[in-house]
């Protein structure tokens, strides 16, 4: 199926073309992959997918903005690799919630060598679901990472041992909830453990089925895998409000986090259920002092290869919504 992509600001047709399919290269809850993207003369929008929700693990489409931003911050670091300013705007249009940002490719720029270096991270970033060795993550590693989120006006906390073991409880109770509620169990089969015949969903070959099992919540601290007394590393990414804007920005935050992590050789993947229960979701912000609401809880560390997740086709993700005044 030929196209049908149109240009966009200074970008000609097949630079859209590529920079939206560097976009559709970001993580997501499930591999759900909930955007959609048109692009014309006032730029591209990027539209939540409404189709493509969780109802019962992301009632309220927290995780939907999240995977959403980190799609939009991929379509940005793409087109500013191209050497074209993005100048983007989150959520333009009240009336239209499933619009969540328009980004307009208006002048050419100089290539900045850190977005260039994470433009080329893109392909190259998967969620590495695998044990992780004993080998620490340096300190300086963790202050880019720290850098990177806080460039999105998000913040990243490094959990401290007491931390990791209330955490590591808070895993366990939020396992539980989910393992014993039949509509979660039926939505998460939908998604997991696919064959390569699907382009979204995560494949059993990546892991889609270890959540069914105990050992999942123990593997993800890394008992068992890491030299004794070695500690594993977790971070939280949290904003100081919790409104949609929010939830976007830290996508796009977490995003950044990612491809740092990727262009200095860090496996990452995350620890969901924490996040997802809304209970131990506040006891968790508890844990982290009050002050942040907690968007994402990421392992961060050195595994093994790990299989590549299937995407969307580009048509699948187009379409020609009502036109946005330039």
């Amino acid at each position: 199926m030929s196209l049908n992509v149109a240009p966009a600001g200074q970008l000609s047709a097949d630079q859209v073309t590529s920079v939206l399919r560097s976009a559709t290269l970001a993580p997501s809850t499930h591999n759900t992959q909930p955007w959609l993207f048109s692009s014309g003369p006032a730029g591209i929008e990027l539209h939540a997918d409404a189709d493509r929700t969780l109802p019962v693990a992301d009632p309220d489409r927290r995780e939907l903005l999240l995977s959403c931003g980190a799609a939009l911050f991929n379509l940005r670091t793409a087109i500013h690799a191209t050497g074209v300013q993005p100048v983007t705007t989150l959520l333009p249009r009240r009336s239209d919630p499933d619009l969540l940002a328009v980004v307009r490719p208006r002048a050419a720029a100089t290539v900045d060598r850190r977005l260039a270096v994470l433009a080329k991270a893109i392909p190259r970033r998967h969620t590495n679901r695998t044990p992780f060795t004993a080998k620490p993550v340096p300190a300086d590693a963790i202050g880019s990472l720290r850098h990177a989120a806080e460039v999105e006006h998000a913040w990243m906390p490094q959990l401290d041992a007491d931390q990791l073991a209330g955490l590591k409880e808070l895993v366990r109770e939020s396992h539980r909830v989910q393992m014993n509620d039949p509509a979660f169990l039926a939505e998460w089969q939908r998604w997991t453990g696919r064959g390569r015949d699907h382009r979204d969903g995560v494949p059993f070959a990546a892991g889609g089925e270890t959540a069914a099992d105990d050992a999942w919540v123990l593997r993800d601290f890394g008992d068992g895998t890491r030299a004794p007394g070695a500690t594993p590393t977790v971070v939280v990414i949290g904003t100081f409000a919790d409104q949609p804007i929010d939830r976007l920005r830290a996508g796009q935050a977490m995003q950044r986090v990612l491809l740092t992590a990727t262009a200095d050789g860090i496996d990452a993947s995350f620890i969901s259920q924490p996040v997802e229960v809304p209970a131990i979701r506040a006891r968790l912000r508890d844990l982290l002092g009050g002050g942040l609401w907690p968007q994402i809880v990421l392992r961060l560390g050195y595994g093994t290869p790990v299989a590549w997740t299937p995407r969307r086709a580009l048509e699948d993700v187009l379409f020609d919504p009502p036109p946005l005044s330039a």
